[in-house]
């Protein structure tokens, strides 16, 4: 996020001195504090409490597959109801189920790249298959790594973060990773992975047969996005709504990168841009301020504050008046 606003900055003709500092620093540190808001929501669904936020750059996508979930899916068919046949009991287990699905993808991958490409150029010399069957293990063997990261998380920075919660900012939480989701629904990590990757894939077909830039769809991106939007979807839709939420998820970060493009200055000569949805709504938000003119980013990045600032004394306002009224009727 911290680039991505610094390019955006420097390509408004701030420069790269203590105003791109400044305001790029009041425009991140209160856009990160914004986009766990938004989650907040739908967390208290996934995780049944309240202890804990989402910290991650694809918060707004998340946001939006919660809201299409709520709107369009059913909340009583959740993803992790699905009636696995005896025979394929083993799929239940996360770690058999990721290692095979991403087996069915490194093997396409690899096929479409072609055998002399991946032997001569990956893997040293290694079958293609067999490559592309070790890089879906290993990918496998990193997830579970990172669920236990996540679970040691959980259980060790939260009561650690009670000082600053009780202290310092009362009712604060700390916003965390996005792999701290994936233990609450493993059926919708697969599911919403699976759908927001054909997505890309598509999306990259349909751009090739239109001609504009072609956004390559990344496996990692649409992993733990993909899989956020599915588990997002599924708190407030069920299976419909882990499908709807990480379909839609999937067309923001394929199409989206289209239009943050003109706004990245000379980062875009590098044939490279951003994926996740807070780097690519606000990013295309700040850039076309940027077009503007310094001044406008500089005002734009100012009221930005201000409004949230102002939101949020209202809504602690009116939360305490709520209590408040409890309590006297009590």
């Amino acid at each position: 996020m911290s680039c991505l606003t610094a390019v955006i900055l420097i390509s408004a003709h701030l420069g790269t001195g203590w105003k791109t500092v400044l305001f790029g620093g009041l425009f991140e540190g209160t856009l990160l504090t914004v986009t766990p808001a938004l989650c907040q929501p739908f967390m208290r669904k996934i995780t049944g409490g309240d202890t804990v936020a989402m910290g991650h750059t694809g918060n707004i996508g998340y946001a939006i597959s919660g809201l299409m979930g709520k709107l369009f899916g059913n909340p009583k068919k959740t993803t992790e109801d699905l009636k696995i046949p005896k025979s394929l009991g083993f799929l239940r287990d996360s770690t058999v189920s990721i290692t095979l699905l991403m087996s069915i993808v490194y093997i396409i991958l690899a096929i479409i790249a072609g055998p002399h490409f991946v032997e001569t150029k990956l893997s040293s010399g290694t079958n293609y298959i067999v490559y592309a069957l070790t890089q879906a293990g290993t990918f496998a063997a990193r997830f579970v790594v990172v669920l236990q990261g996540v679970r040691m998380i959980l259980a060790e920075i939260i009561p650690a973060f009670q000082g600053i919660a009780t202290k310092l900012v009362p009712n604060s939480k700390p916003a965390l990773d996005v792999p701290i989701i994936f233990p609450y629904a493993p059926n919708a990590v697969l599911l919403g992975f699976f759908v927001s990757f054909i997505v890309g894939t598509l999306s990259m077909l349909l751009m090739v047969i239109l001609k504009t830039t072609v956004i390559i769809p990344g496996v990692v991106g649409h992993f733990f996005c993909g899989a956020a939007a599915g588990i997002y979807g599924n708190s407030t839709g069920g299976r419909r709504g882990a499908v709807i939420g990480s379909a839609v998820n999937g067309l923001l970060i394929s199409w989206l990168p289209l239009l943050i493009l003109p706004v990245l200055g000379n980062l875009k000569m590098a044939a490279s841009t951003f994926a996740d949805t807070d780097y690519l709504i606000p990013g295309i938000l700040l850039g076309k301020l940027g077009q503007a003119g310094p001044t406008a980013i500089i005002c734009g990045i100012l009221a930005f504050v201000v409004i949230i600032f102002a939101l949020s004394f209202y809504l602690n306002s009116r939360d305490k008046r709520r209590k408040a009224m409890s309590s006297e009727k009590n």
